[in-house]
């Protein structure tokens, strides 16, 4: 899974990456930092806890990310 949000704070959007074939959980911030993730769980608390709808140009494309991540919960 791969999601893409345009954030106020940076002119690149926020990449979610959630690849279980392969191992990899990070997100790319607008600023192009980055975290990495050992799990989906870790990836969507650290979302959670750093994250709301309303950093975001269209809150509900954020609203809809958490859905589809709910699964990892």
């Amino acid at each position: 899974m791969e999601f893409s949000l345009n954030s106020y704070d940076g002119a690149l959007p926020v990449e979610v990456t959630l690849d279980e074939d392969n191992g990899r959980y990070m997100i790319r911030k607008s600023d192009t930092s980055g975290e990495y993730f050992n799990s989906p769980l870790e990836m969507v608390k650290w979302i959670r806890d750093n994250f709301k709808p309303d950093d975001f140009c269209i809150p509900a494309e954020f609203t809809q990310m958490m859905k589809s991540l709910a699964q990892f919960e």
